[in-house]
């Protein structure tokens, strides 16, 4: 959407429309193009089933969550 400095004082709704549609806006000032507004991003609600560590020990180990804890730092640990 393109916009002049009038269209942001008395349209500003039409802006924010256009915002939420994910649009960016040109503003415009004496047809020169003054700036952009680009729409803020949205947070993408994931679920937890999504995250990598879900579902990690689907082979039923045994071990208990320290033991596992201890696996996964091992390497980060003997490094040192």
């Amino acid at each position: 959407m393109k916009a002049t400095i009038v269209d942001l004082r008395y349209k500003m709704n039409d802006v924010l429309k256009a915002l939420d549609r994910n649009e960016q806006v040109t503003v415009l000032y004496h047809g020169k193009v003054k700036g952009i507004i680009f729409p803020a991003k949205q947070q993408v609600d994931k679920k937890i089933t999504d995250h990598p560590f879900f579902g990690m020990t689907a082979n039923h180990s045994n071990k208990s969550v320290l033991e596992e804890m201890d696996d996964l730092r091992k390497a980060r640990y003997n490094d040192i």
